[in-house]
């Protein structure tokens, strides 16, 4: 297929106000026609709860109501979605994401790995592990993390071993270290990588919490393509091509996965 619209929104939720996102969320991507569309994390909800209490209010299983919009979304507007939303499984919680494929009617649902900060208290780990979504009529093989979990190099490593073309990351970002970490990202794998932040500032009984935006994609080899600014909801859009992320050569000698040497990479060895 070799070229694929890529796109990223930037978004400041009210918290709680569930239905009210959910329509901005769908009049942003109004008439932008892109193949993929990356939402930031919970952002049908917002970010801070104060209890599980709280959370349990706005939590929903993967097969509820949010998936049902998203769906309907996916198919009008003939597009892959990718979106942050606390999700209910029995009595636990997870900060999760929806990958949602037009004509599938199947939720796909990746679990936030690494937790960040207070999402300790109220959400559980994720146990779904990395993996890499096929898209066929797209030609192109998504990765989806979430936020927090850029900070390790395994997540994107491993994604891009399982074949990820563009990496996904709905996110809430409160620090500037991403900046430099996510070029780093998308080079050190050659690998499309797209950056869905919210902007805004939460207040919630004694914490405060203001949110980077700065949305971006990035090129394989680390450089910006497009960037949103520090405030204020954006969507931006641009055309990759998935196929230049399969050679994963640099010059005609080195290769980023094939030169790896994953026998000295242990933590056991001895100097």
């Amino acid at each position: 297929m070799g070229s694929l619209k890529l796109a990223v929104v930037q978004f400041t939720p009210r918290f709680g106000k569930k239905e009210e996102n959910l329509n901005r969320l769908a009049a942003l991507v109004s008439g932008i026609g892109a193949d993929v569309i990356v939402y930031p994390e919970l952002c049908t909800t917002g970010y801070l709860f104060t209890s599980r209490s709280e959370l349990d209010q706005v939590a929903e299983e993967a097969t509820g109501p949010t998936f049902t919009f998203f769906q309907e979304l996916a198919d009008r507007i003939d597009s892959v979605l990718v979106a942050g939303f606390a999700e209910r499984a029995g009595a636990s919680f997870y900060n999760s994401c929806l990958i949602v494929l037009p004509g599938e009617n199947k939720p796909i649902v990746y679990r936030k790995t690494h937790l960040f900060y207070k999402e300790t208290l109220f959400f559980e780990p994720g146990d779904t592990g990395f993996f890499a979504v096929p898209v066929p009529s797209r030609d192109v093989l998504i990765g989806p993390m979430i936020c927090y979990d850029w900070r390790f190099p395994e997540s994107a490593r491993v994604l891009t071993l399982l074949g990820a073309d563009v990496i996904v990351c709905p996110s809430n970002l409160v620090t500037d270290a991403w900046q430099v970490v996510m070029p780093a990202r998308a080079v050190e794998n050659k690998v499309y990588l797209a950056v869905a932040n919210r902007c805004g500032v939460e207040r919630r009984g004694s914490d405060e919490l203001r949110f980077k935006g700065k949305s971006a994609i990035y090129s394989h080899d680390g450089r910006i393509i497009r960037a949103a600014g520090p405030s204020g909801d954006a969507v931006l859009a641009a055309t990759v091509d998935p196929q230049q992320t399969r050679d994963k050569s640099f010059n005609p000698i080195n290769n980023v996965l094939s030169d790896r040497k994953p026998r000295h990479y242990s933590a056991l060895t001895k100097l």
